[in-house]
């Protein structure tokens, strides 16, 4: 079966340490069957043509270049034929990094590897690859790691411990990392400052169109999605000088407000990766060393837009989805409590494949509600589809009109409002819907 091919264009924002600006979009061409480093898109597999979600954004980010950064990608055929699988970022010399990693017991080679390198601080290179995640590949899963990352090291001149890897797809597989390190040199001397967008799509697997914001960020994402402490995978770039010591608290605090309150399907990948770097190459900005100082207030605002823009561009090309779902949790005891609720409505399936089929049935959030397991009064619960009030005070509302409601779940974004009536503990949460898509994309995942 073919799988949905990422082909649409996204409108983002440019977020600096100085200040923020508006990035347009402009078609990506073709790629070419080489290392890229131009704005180029892959070619798909399937002879059915892209199918793009219908929650796509209408227009696409067009990155600029960041100073300190150079990519390219290429085309290793670890799994997929005929589309870029690998790709290759080099950084300045001194740029600092941080990172969230998932918490999953069986984690992927490539985040152990990660994980031990992150207290250093320092980055000069990132490899990425789809289309296998080297995870529960046990001694040969490590083996691949530290020969990709020694490789890498050779070819751009560092040391293998300023080397950072992610990677993506089946797991169990053995990674055939020889294919990626005999186009590393190759993808070095192709490097160049462009090239954003075939470094989103060179990432991607099940996904039907590439995340790419500002500051620069680019993800990727569409099913196993539940992320615990980081995402799917994502790469965050900024130019500003700020240490590694500033950046890891940031980025937790704005991944706890945006990938960590996603959910696709309430599985959480062996391969989370969320990157966070600073070249300290974009001119004369403020020396910053504590991450509360307040000249680090807008920096923070947009380092978070752009961390809830991937997130949210995440949910949208969620596999199988047509309806982006905000819910929202309000009168919970503690705000930790709400979130659970919250989670406990986005992640079920009978609520999920409701608002698939139009279908108002308000009584499955009553259900999910009390399957929560967090305080909650039934007789003062509130549950709304929309602006319309479905449910009030432990029954179904007075006002309750089913065509309203109806309208309220038929658009492709619907948002569910509770109120628990015990405090005031609140939460907001994103997912999509439940279709028969999914169950087609993941039936065949390996074929």
């Amino acid at each position: 079966m073919s799988r949905r091919s990422d082909m649409a264009p996204k409108r983002i924002a440019m977020a600096t340490l100085g200040g923020i600006k508006k990035v347009r979009s402009k078609p990506a061409p073709k790629a070419g069957a080489r290392a890229e480093s131009a704005e180029k898109s892959p070619s798909k597999e399937g002879a059915a043509g892209p199918q793009t979600s219908p929650l796509a954004p209408k227009s696409f980010a067009s990155l600029p270049p960041l100073a300190g950064v150079r990519l390219a990608t290429g085309q290793a055929g670890i799994k997929y034929r005929d589309r870029s699988d690998v790709l290759l970022m080099v950084l300045a010399p001194n740029t600092q990094i941080a990172g969230v990693l998932t918490k999953s017991k069986t984690a992927s080679a490539p985040v152990d590897w990660c994980r031990k390198l992150l207290p250093g601080g320092m980055a000069r290179v990132l490899v990425v690859n789809s289309g296998n995640a080297n995870a529960f590949t046990g001694r040969a899963g490590a083996d691949a790691v530290r020969e990709t990352a020694e490789s890498a090291a050779g070819v751009v001149g560092c040391r293998a411990t300023e080397v950072f890897l992610a990677s993506t797809g089946v797991i169990g597989e053995p990674l055939p990392y020889q294919k990626i390190t005999r186009i590393l040199g190759q993808l070095a001397e192709a490097g160049a400052a462009g090239g954003w967008r075939a470094a989103a799509e060179a990432i991607m697997t099940t996904d039907t169109f590439p995340k790419l914001v500002t500051i620069n960020g680019i993800a990727k994402g569409s099913g196993m999605i539940a992320p615990d402490m980081a995402t799917m995978l994502a790469f965050v770039f900024t130019d500003a000088n700020l240490p590694a010591a500033v950046l890891q608290p940031l980025l937790a605090e704005g991944a706890a407000r945006s990938f960590n309150c996603i959910t696709v399907d309430n599985d959480t990948s062996t391969s989370d990766t969320l990157l966070l770097f600073a070249t300290g190459r974009g001119g004369a900005h403020p020396v910053i060393s504590k991450p509360s100082d307040k000249r680090l207030d807008q920096f923070k605002d947009r380092l978070n837009a752009v961390l809830l823009d991937l997130a949210l561009q995440v949910v949208r090309d969620g596999e199988g989805a047509t309806k982006l779902i905000t819910v929202d949790v309000a009168g919970a005891h503690t705000n930790e409590s709400a979130k659970k609720i919250a989670l406990a409505i986005a992640n079920s399936p009978l609520v999920k494949t409701a608002i698939a089929g139009g279908d108002a049935n308000w009584g499955r959030v009553v259900m999910a509600v009390g399957k929560a397991g967090e305080p909650a009064d039934r007789d003062q619960l509130k549950i709304m589809f929309g602006s319309h009030v479905v449910a009030d005070k432990g029954e179904r509302a007075p006002t309750y009109n089913e065509a309203l409601a109806s309208k309220a779940v038929a658009g492709p974004e619907v948002t569910i409002s509770v109120d628990v009536g015990v405090g005031k503990g609140k939460a907001r949460v994103w997912t999509c819907d439940l279709t028969d898509g999914y169950i087609r994309i993941n039936g065949s995942y390996r074929s």
